[in-house]
């Protein structure tokens, strides 16, 4: 007890990053209120429940020291891997995506959690062994770990998910210290993977995709396809919607018979499609402020790296940042029609009770790392 009291008295409170719990919440109670706009009021409570359990999360990870986390790296791992191969063997279907299990009154969705968790073991694994990170032992050891939940996750099927993983699993790898020349030739070596399995994929008959992953990526260019068109109408109308709002927006549960979202022409419009919502009904400012304030809470997690006290700090923050900066960016991407259609929801915006808790953890984890601010700025980072 007197341990726990002693570290709640070394904390710099001072440095507690107020500017990201008010973006956090901020957002957070923007998109209950757009949610409740999109399904007519039908899931603002489930949300804000979501809400309220991602308060706790965060406000007991806020005061509960990383390092302490951080010793039980392996126990949430398997953790992890439990709840994937849950998912496996007992989950539920959802639109042909076997992703969900039930806990009680609550639909978890694992692959969620695994973004946090992965990120928490290896800011661990990496600075245990940061002095022999560039061996095959160690690194071939991470590739090997990722890729196991990787591939769980890529099963269900989770496309979009597994490639988010794989974007937060390269971030730490650099951020921990992965030698240049090893980035360089795995780059040169994905470019040349990617051009192969574009080229295996525009095959007839491929067996590399699902039958609706290959149709969002056709739908994107080929209108022949009326499967795929299906598909890509759907983003025609979020642009439709978008640029129906204007500068301020037709306003929240508004009655226009002109809205897109009131014709139902977007589908479940509270989850991957919610950033057109946003556009329609707050306008170019709504749409602009969401895009503001995820950039922020990115740059405030890459700043609270900055000072981390440790390098297990930095990955965690960076980690972290990506985690939201690249999947903001893909989701809004995808609904302003840049690229195919990918499932990807908008971190703290779209309706999804194990994201919100999930992000929530993440932000508190943070918090607790800039609580441990350190003045001098690491070099290289």
């Amino acid at each position: 007890m007197s341990s726990i009291i002693n570290t709640l008295k070394n904390y710099k409170y001072r440095h507690l990053d107020i500017r990201l719990i008010i973006l956090v919440f901020g957002l957070t109670i923007l998109g209950i209120q757009v949610i409740s706009s999109a399904t007519a009021g039908e899931l603002q409570g489930k949300q804000t429940l979501g809400m309220i359990l991602g308060c706790i999360a965060m406000a007991i990870a806020t005061f509960i020291d990383y390092h302490f986390i951080l010793k039980f790296s392996w126990i949430i791992y398997l953790l992890n891997l439990v709840f994937l191969l849950a998912v496996k063997y007992a989950g539920d279907v959802h639109m042909g995506a076997q992703r969900w299990i039930d806990i009680g009154p609550i639909q978890l969705q694992p692959s969620e959690l695994t973004k946090i968790f992965l990120i928490i073991f290896f800011a661990n694994y990496i600075e245990k062994r940061k002095e022999k990170l560039n061996t095959i032992l160690v690194l071939g050891g991470a590739v090997v770990l990722f890729l196991i939940p990787a591939y769980l996750v890529l099963k269900q099927p989770d496309l979009s998910t597994t490639i988010i993983l794989g974007t937060i699993f390269c971030s730490i790898a650099y951020v921990g210290g992965v030698s240049y020349k090893i980035i360089g030739a795995v780059f040169g070596a994905g470019v040349t993977v990617a051009i192969v399995l574009v080229y295996l994929i525009l095959q007839p008959n491929q067996q590399i995709l699902q039958p609706y992953q290959y149709n969002r990526i056709v739908g994107f260019y080929d209108e022949d396809n009326e499967v795929a068109a299906r598909i890509n109408y759907q983003q025609e109308n979020a642009v439709m919607a978008i640029g129906s709002g204007g500068l301020w927006g037709k306003g929240l549960n508004n009655n226009t018979l002109t809205s897109v979202k009131n014709g139902n022409y977007i589908s479940e419009p509270q989850t991957d499609f919610i950033f057109c919502i946003v556009g329609e009904e707050l306008g170019f400012v709504g749409a602009a402020g969401v895009i503001i304030a995820l950039a922020l809470i990115v740059f405030e997690c890459f700043y609270i790296g900055i000072h981390a006290p440790d390098l297990s700090g930095r990955i965690i923050c960076v980690g972290f940042g990506s985690w939201i900066a690249f999947q903001s960016f893909v989701n809004i991407a995808v609904v302003t029609h840049m690229i195919p259609n990918t499932g990807l929801t908008l971190p703290f915006v779209s309706y999804g009770l194990s994201s919100l808790i999930s992000l929530f953890g993440g932000a508190g984890v943070i918090l607790n790392i800039s609580l441990q601010h350190k003045k001098n700025v690491l070099g290289g980072f």
